[in-house]
């Protein structure tokens, strides 16, 4: 754990402010869901809570899937992170941030393929790979995370079944969520 040497009181309702500076570098925005773990020796610890990351194992076998049926590499993101790839070198994409496109991409609930006339981008920092087809996971109103099929070096094209694919895809994983 690093510190960051700033300190804050505590108010008389119980709340603390998370500075601006820590906000912004943890991708914490207004509204995010946060678990508070304490230790024994007075540590109280934030972390933000990732809904996708509680069915990991669920969206890496629909990664997989989506996989084996497509042809496609997938990765399945939250809101920060990838959690599940299947298809490309887990190494590679293990753990990296959501680029600041599919970041804009999941705030505004857009959907995303390569033939839709838009630039291609890469949904991940660090990893020149990019997204044929993007879709946001929804549940309970609100954008958990994103399911991306990526480029696979021979077609960007998106096939029917593949736009069917994701779109499903993307729906389970918002109702195992709210489940």
């Amino acid at each position: 754990m690093k510190a960051t040497g700033i300190v804050r009181r505590i108010d008389d309702l119980g709340r603390v402010v998370i500075p601006k500076e820590i906000r912004r570098t943890m991708r914490i925005r207004e509204g995010d869901p946060l678990e508070i773990y304490t230790s024994s020796d007075g540590e109280v610890i934030f972390k933000k809570y990732s809904p996708i990351g509680e069915i990991s194992e669920n969206a890496a076998q629909v990664a997989d899937i989506m996989h084996r049926l497509s042809g496609c590499p997938v990765a399945v993101f939250d809101r920060d992170h990838v959690v599940s790839i299947s298809g490309a070198a887990k190494k590679e994409w293990n753990a990296r941030r959501v680029s600041p496109e599919l970041e804009e991409l999941m705030e505004n609930r857009k959907q995303y393929y390569s033939d839709s006339g838009r630039g291609l981008f890469m949904p991940a920092e660090g990893v020149d790979k990019n997204a044929v087809a993007c879709l946001p996971i929804i549940s309970a109103g609100d954008v958990t995370g994103a399911v991306v099929f990526l480029e696979n070096g021979t077609d960007s094209k998106l096939s029917e079944s593949q736009r069917s694919l994701i779109q499903a895809a993307s729906q389970f994983l918002g109702k195992q969520i709210e489940l």
